[in-house]
């Protein structure tokens, strides 16, 4: 059977996935992050990689057993990549992404989920094993953001750790500030502080952005600013994100703009409320003399407005070198 149409498309999607490197946030998501500068230098080169996207990669046999393999209490899936990446790179070893390599990995066409067998949530207690063998302090950030793997009882992990202290491997301190120095840029185990806070409030109509505790997808608009009006009601309490996007206090939604129009809503367009007092909420072409597009933020911190990060000075770092493992 010729299989060259439907592999086609899958193909296309690889190439057009070069140059981005493994990594992970802090819900221990798989991400994908943008080479070094270094790196683009030389697309078609090997560059190293914090995290690989587990189930699939080359290793040398006995490498692979000298570290122990995978470690045997992961059920089924969730965590294997974790557990791997990190074991090589902190026990003195080296991953890289080859551009130029091909595989492809094809999935059922039907999803057959795999039985429980009455294990309950394997996914977490494999987080937590992840966690408690190799992430040392670092492990608190991620049960931040996953608060329910505090409770996870992680089972026998006195073989993982004897590896760790049989190979001499290194801390998840080392790891994170010489292998995923760059991160903390995208996906940061402390958010910083917001650049603005408090009420948005737009100059034109004097009423403030107010997002009602509305759910994703819901519509919002503004209203009359509770700082005006004492007995006023509503989701007025916004801030300003280092990632420049727009949220309530205390929540991780995101104002965004429909995107049931044909053309990106959000190219070169700004935040414009409607004159006609009707408390809508549109995208349109800026306007620097529209007061119906300006707005004031109840409280701001210039400092960190006006903070660029160094990406140049970020790309001049190199992950480390074979000789750092010898």
């Amino acid at each position: 059977m010729n299989n060259a149409k439907q592999l086609t498309p899958l193909l296309r999607q690889l190439v057009a996935s070069l140059g981005l490197l493994g990594s992970f946030d802090w819900k221990f998501n798989y991400k994908r992050l943008p080479l070094l500068k270094k790196d683009r230098e030389n697309p078609t080169e090997p560059f190293p990689s914090p995290v690989m996207a587990g189930g699939y990669f080359a290793i040398s046999t006995k490498w692979f057993w000298e570290l122990g393999g995978y470690d045997e209490g992961l059920d089924i899936w969730g965590g294997e990549q974790y557990e791997l990446s990190f074991k090589v790179w902190q026990c003195h070893g080296r991953m890289v992404d080859a551009p130029c390599s091909r595989v492809a990995h094809i999935y059922r066409c039907k999803y057959a989920p795999f039985k429980n067998a009455g294990i309950g949530d394997f996914v977490s207690r494999n987080y937590k094993r992840v966690a408690e063998v190799w992430m040392d302090e670092y492990k608190q950030y991620l049960f931040k953001h996953r608060p329910s793997l505090e409770a996870v009882d992680a089972g026998d992990i006195s073989k993982q750790k004897a590896i760790r202290a049989r190979l001499k491997c290194k801390s998840f301190d080392w790891f994170m500030k010489e292998v995923a120095f760059d991160q903390d840029l995208y996906y940061p185990a402390v958010e910083p502080k917001p650049s603005a806070r408090g009420e948005l409030r737009n100059k034109g109509t004097r009423k403030c952005v107010d997002t009602q505790y509305k759910e994703e997808n819901q519509r919002f608009g503004l209203s009359k600013c509770i700082s005006d009006d004492p007995k006023g009601t509503g989701e007025q309490n916004l801030r300003l994100t280092r990632w420049h996007d727009i949220r309530p206090e205390g929540r991780s939604v995101c104002f965004d703009a429909s995107s049931s129009e044909d053309k990106a809503p959000v190219s070169n367009q700004c935040l414009t409320a409607e004159p006609d007092g009707s408390g809508f909420l549109y995208m349109r072409r800026c306007d620097s003399e529209s007061l119906y597009q300006k707005w004031i933020w109840q409280a701001s911190h210039l400092n960190i407005i006006e903070m660029v990060l160094d990406k140049d000075l970020l790309n001049e770092r190199q992950r480390n070198e074979p000789h750092e493992f010898e």
